[in-house]
């Protein structure tokens, strides 16, 4: 059975809980412990030398890494992956947005703030992430009062990358009062087959 190695409050981790859910895909979860530093034991590095969560097992000693990477092997050749060029081609485009230009402030904010503390020295860091996650929500709320989902008319990998940080910004200080747009995404998401909160322990299938 699939091994997902993760931290469960991580949006990163989480993505890959509701695709595999959605799909009806058996997996089971091993907690890592990222304060105590369980990604950077030998053990784990053997696994993944990045030393990240998400990783996962797919058969004994056959490890994938990197959240968006394995939403991609276990959605191909499913609906959540556009069969039309533009479409599928729209949803990488916002996969990428989020590692590059979302992630790194939406999450990190939230991890600093929520899970671990913010690092000695890094206030204005954290300001400065803050700013740039809201500038990151302005693009998702331009695009969002367009069309019901990233890559068109149907959910996909795009909308599951960046529901996952964005619908628990607000532990990273965020207000989400202010994008009706996204707020409404939110329902649309939640609407979709077989739905797993972030905070649901519950395994596919």
């Amino acid at each position: 059975m699939i091994k997902l190695y993760q931290f469960h409050p991580s949006g990163n981790c989480y993505k890959v809980r509701l695709l595999l859910h959605q799909l009806a895909i058996p997996f089971e979860t091993r907690e890592v412990d990222l304060s105590a530093g369980q990604a950077r034991t030998p053990e784990f590095k053997a696994m993944n030398p990045i030393a990240k969560t998400p990783t996962v097992e797919l058969e004994p000693g056959v490890f994938l890494a990197e959240s968006n990477a394995i939403l991609w092997y276990f959605a191909e050749g499913t609906p959540f992956i556009p069969t039309d060029r533009l479409e599928r081609a729209r949803m990488l485009q916002w996969m990428f947005f989020e590692q590059y230009s979302h992630e790194p402030y939406v999450a990190v904010a939230r991890a600093w703030l929520a899970f671990f503390g913010v690092p000695a020295g890094k206030e204005k860091e954290l300001e400065e992430r803050i700013q740039k996650g809201y500038a990151a929500l302005d693009v998702m709320e331009g695009e969002l009062s367009k069309r019901p989902f990233f890559a068109g008319q149907n959910y996909s990998l795009a909308d599951i990358s960046l529901y996952a940080y964005t619908h628990v910004a607000e532990e990273g200080r965020f207000d989400l009062g202010r994008y009706p747009a996204i707020r409404a995404w939110f329902e649309r998401v939640r609407a979709q087959p077989r739905h797993l909160r972030i905070t649901d322990v519950t395994q596919a299938p």
